[in-house]
């Protein structure tokens, strides 16, 4: 299996980070094994396209909540990072309080 598990949307609250807050996240190394997917679907031509980051951020975007590591953008890297053997991913992780265990 690739990832930990496939999910179907974004189980945390909304973080409202904007690209510029992104940007500012250190990217760091995290495994494709501990990721839960917030998309069941890909775009092939998405994870084809030679230039898919040009437009956006060269890394992907992991949210950590309640423990787990959730892709919530850069599937197509993921993929793609798996496809050449790669068993870890480049991303910016948020870390996401629980404001309910507080």
């Amino acid at each position: 299996m690739i990832f930990k598990r496939v999910g179907d949307g974004r189980p945390y609250p909304p973080h409202d980070l904007s690209s510029r807050a992104w940007a500012a996240l250190p990217p760091r190394q995290v495994r494709l094994d501990e990721l839960v997917t917030t998309k069941d679907t890909l775009r092939l031509d998405t994870l084809l396209d030679e230039d898919s980051t040009f437009y956006g951020d060269l890394f992907a975007h992991v949210v950590r909540w309640r423990g787990e590591l959730y892709l919530e953008d850069g599937l197509h890297r993921a993929l793609r990072a798996a496809l050449q053997q790669r068993h870890v991913l480049h991303a910016r992780v948020h870390e996401m309080a629980d404001a309910g265990n507080r």
